[in-house]
């Protein structure tokens, strides 16, 4: 890189782990007298506008089910065709053992995106992962304070020394080093895109402590939430990114963990019957297969829309929010404090 170039960095970033390392790229930039620009992936239908032949161009985006989110692919593959180096980041969930931050999983996401980009004509440059403090709080509690602030401390120290590779010219490919857990993974990558996020998508609701501020509605980076029956309903466009939870006021919203329980429980016990009614001549593991998936989902559409009508009820929402773990305040919230330079956005 040379400072007449244009550093370019597209984001997408639920709870700001990926604005935070964007952000923290910037300030780097601008300390060697470079021009780097943000831009939200959230908020930018498309990139042909913003591209010119010499910019330095960077995408980031958290990983989902190891891969990109749908948001973030769907952007790739409508990137205009060019000639460009550009450089692919991700942030993975990371925590903290000891003094060592541990690896997260990037799957598909630097091998998918890389096909589409180098069949448009860009050069890639780099494939850099960085493990952040793990938010998905729907399946782990939320990290303590001290654990955040020394993994991102970690990743800091990173940047500089990423930036200052790529400011010589030079390539840069940590993630080629995981290339072996990546490719054993690329089943429940795909799984995950195809379905598995359609799960995700209806585990959250809003408890009895919503005060209908609708915040979570109106900051949704993918408009996946609506207003139903005067109750935030999710729909099957969210992505997971945690946003809602982690940032309501309120804390009101929860994850359906007993909703999980119920769906599984009677989708497994129904298979077998199912399967037992289908002619010998086709009874195979993956038939058994396609039969558990399609009652667990019907079920968990069928049940998520019962739920949302039965939180209305005070009683049965406390019902409800008694199987959440979420509900327990030794769960917690991922609540970090972006840190923003002047000249950042």
């Amino acid at each position: 890189m040379m400072p007449n170039n244009v550093l370019k960095i597209f984001y997408f970033s639920g709870t700001g782990n990926a604005k935070q390392i964007a952000l923290w790229f910037s300030e780097q930039a601008i300390q060697k007298d470079m021009d780097c620009r943000l831009y939200n992936i959230a908020e930018s239908n498309s990139a042909s506008d913003l591209i010119n032949p010499d910019d330095i161009i960077i995408i980031i985006s958290p990983i989902h089910g190891f891969n990109f989110p749908k948001i973030t692919m769907d952007f790739i593959r409508r990137f205009p065709k060019g000639k460009n180096r550009m450089v692919l980041m991700n942030t993975r969930g990371g925590l903290k053992i000891g003094r060592i931050v541990t690896p997260g999983l990037t799957g598909s996401a630097f091998m998918l995106s890389s096909l589409i980009l180098r069949n448009k004509g860009y050069k890639i440059i780099g494939q850099i992962p960085f493990d952040m403090p793990s938010n998905w709080i729907s399946i782990h509690p939320a990290l303590r304070e001290k654990s955040v602030n020394f993994i991102f401390e970690k990743n800091h120290e990173r940047v500089k020394k990423h930036l200052d590779k790529l400011y010589a010219n030079k390539t840069d490919f940590p993630a080629r080093k995981d290339i072996v857990q990546d490719i054993l993974i690329l089943p429940l990558s795909i799984a995950y895109y195809f379905a598995g996020r359609y799960f995700w998508a209806k585990s959250f609701y809003s408890s009895s402590k919503c005060n209908h501020c609708n915040l979570c509605a109106k900051e949704c980076p993918v408009e996946a939430i609506k207003i139903v029956s005067q109750r935030p309903y999710w729909t099957f466009k969210c992505v997971s990114c945690m946003k809602c939870m982690n940032s309501c006021p309120a804390r009101a919203i929860e994850t359906t963990h007993g909703l999980w329980i119920v769906a599984c429980c009677v989708s497994s016990v129904f298979t077998p019957l199912f399967y037992s009614l289908l002619p010998n001549t086709i009874h195979h593991w993956s038939i058994a297969f396609l039969i558990l998936n399609v009652l667990l989902f019907g079920l968990i559409a069928l049940i998520y829309n019962l739920q949302h009508h039965l939180l209305k009820n005070r009683i049965f929402a406390k019902i409800i929010s008694f199987t959440s773990l979420t509900y327990y305040k030794f769960w917690g919230r991922y609540v970090i404090k972006i840190e923003k330079h002047e000249n950042n956005i």
